[in-house]
């Protein structure tokens, strides 16, 4: 079957000139054929994302335009005068399969809306909400090597695509022949004839209208604050330092090797604000300017990682850390002002620090938990759409650096949350804090909660099945304890139930099911674990609570080691 699929594509895939070659020089090699070519690359609610090159288990315009038919086959089944609208980012051949995606769309019958040059992907989720579209396509793979990309569907409200529309997509793909049931036609020709049309500066100067209302203190003087940004070669470069000049902030240094689109991310090989390898340029820079702050957002700029100068020594901030941070905030601010709403609204995913939840009672906001991926946070967000009640929506955010404040978008969004993290910092500044200084008073007031990640990769057809066998063996496994401290419930998302261990009692979980395994402890530390939906790895989530940051360290760290050794690695 392998071999097959495999002669069939050197007879066929002749569209690209690159896979032709990757396909000649596959030959012999059994291995490197059976990686791209033993499954299909799946398409699941996060759409697609691989290794770009040859073969069913590749990103390239074969998969592409399988996924892309699909699409089209299920726009077409809900209206006959459908919609679609596409972005792309900077990553090697994100414009490439843009362009063969609004071809394919044309050729069934669908209206296209793309980007005239790489943008990001909240930037897509605004275009869908302007036009009206029945659905969307953004190409990227986030914060993902270069040999990486991505093809990400949404549907008509923003979020991305929910799960039934993606199965219908992927029953499409199964029975689509990726060389000869793809309807395509002339892009340029398309484009002629108004089949597509260009998204105007009109969209975009709307969208940075919507972020701009966003700010919560107009009146504090940004003129003073000095700001190191890095775009890492991706789609953020335009619209952050748009926003921010907007808001009045004339001290914004780009970084000069970073402020260029390139794929192959020269200077950051894993182009993640969480690292801080992906600082490095910034930080020699700062030693010139002294910047207040660093932002560094990723390529398709929906998540962004700062960086806060305490005497002239720089230190990154966690994603829990920046949330927590802005919710308090933006909390802080509308109630001294009056414009907090009746019965406000924040959102969380589950993996996101509890420390939210002593800020949402302070101020007696509905928190609501979703599971892991922005598209709950969006949901959430259409849920109150739909009784005419989403200005109660304040702010939601996840670990991972993504957050959003207004509803004009349903993902997550780096240009309004460096526009906000702006304002924080020049806020308090006024007020002689850093932002180190708020958090630690956060700490004292409601506890110290300190969260990390540890993710462990287990590539190709074995290390999706080692992963298999972990979530197997943690479901099953009977666990009472992690190194000596007791858990107090497991919660297996996947069934939907929560078990108390003393008791042996189980309740439900009121979310859609997910392969996720949670172990708390008494103290409210925790332990989570679930499959990366993105990526070939397992993740873990660890949260410690102390009474204060030193005992909190010291139990995280404590957690990493039992949970390293729970996971068997």
């Amino acid at each position: 079957m392998i071999k097959e699929r495999y002669q069939r594509w050197c007879e066929r895939a002749t569209g690209d000139e690159d896979l032709i070659r990757e396909l000649k020089e596959m030959e012999g090699n059994e291995e490197a054929i059976s990686e791209a070519f033993y499954q299909d690359l799946e398409f699941g609610t996060g759409g697609l994302r691989g290794v770009i090159g040859a073969g069913t288990n590749r990103l390239n315009i074969y998969t592409v335009g399988k996924a892309t038919q699909g699409l089209a086959a299920y726009v077409n089944s809900v209206t006959d005068k459908g919609s679609v609208a596409i972005a792309y980012d900077s990553r090697i051949k994100s414009d490439v399969f843009a362009r063969h995606s609004a071809a394919i769309l044309a050729a069934n019958g669908i209206k296209v809306y793309i980007y005239p040059e790489l943008m990001p992907t909240p930037m897509l989720s605004f275009a869908v909400r302007y036009y009206k579209c029945d659905a969307g396509i953004v190409l990227t793979a986030s914060h993902n090597p270069a040999k990486y990309n991505g093809y990400k569907a949404y549907g008509p409200d923003g979020c991305q695509l929910c799960l039934e529309a993606a199965e219908y997509v992927l029953s499409i793909m199964n029975k689509v022949d990726e060389f000869d049931g793809v309807k395509t036609c002339d892009f340029d020709t398309a484009l002629a004839e108004g089949k597509i049309e260009y998204i105007t500066e009109d969209v975009i100067n709307a969208y940075l209208c919507e972020v701009a209302k966003q700010r919560v203190s107009e009146e504090v003087d940004m003129s003073g604050l000095k700001v190191i940004y890095t775009p890492l070669h991706g789609s953020g470069n335009k619209p952050v330092r748009a926003i921010l000049d907007r808001i009045g902030i004339s001290g914004v240094t780009v970084v000069p090797e970073q402020e260029k689109p390139d794929g192959n991310f020269p200077t950051a090989s894993y182009p993640n604000p969480e690292i801080r390898q992906a600082f490095e340029c910034a930080l020699k820079l700062a030693d010139e300017v002294k910047p207040d702050i660093l932002l560094a957002t990723d390529p398709d700029c929906d998540r962004v990682g700062i960086a806060v100068n305490l005497d002239g020594e720089f230190r990154l901030f966690t994603g829990n850390e920046v949330g927590t941070l802005l919710l308090d905030y933006i909390l802080k601010r509308r109630t001294e002002k009056g414009t907090l709403p009746e019965a406000p609204v924040a959102v969380k995913t589950i993996v996101t620090s509890d420390l939210t939840k002593k800020i949402a009672d302070e101020y007696g906001v509905q928190l609501i938990d979703v599971l892991t991926g922005f598209k709950f946070i969006g949901e959430q967000i259409g849920l109150l759409e739909e009784k005419g009640e989403e200005d109660r929506y304040i702010f939601g955010f996840e670990e991972s650096y993504g957050y959003l404040a207004g509803s004009y978008v349903r993902d997550k969004d780096a240009v309004v949350a460096s526009m906000l993290i702006c304002e924080m910092t020049a806020y308090y500044k006024t007020l002689g804090l850093t932002l180190m200084d708020v958090l630690l008073e956060l700490y004292k007031k409601h506890g110290c909660y300190v969260c990390s990640q540890k993710s462990f990769t287990c590539e190709g057809q074995s290390g999706m099945q080692h992963i298999k066998d972990i979530m197997t063996r943690l479901r099953t496994g009977g666990y009472t304890e992690i190194d000596g401290m007791k858990i107090a419930c497991m919660k297996d998302y996947g069934e939907s139930v929560s078990t108390d261990i003393e008791s042996g009692v189980k309740t439900v979980i009121e979310l859609p099911s997910s392969n996720v395994i949670g172990f708390h402890l008494s103290d409210g530390s925790s332990v989570i674990v679930r499959p990366s939906g993105t990526e070939p790895k397992i993740k873990m989530y660890l949260s410690a609570v102390g009474v204060d940051k030193e005992s909190a360290e010291k139990l995280l760290c404590r957690l990493e080691n039992a949970g390293t050794e729970l996971l068997g690695f």
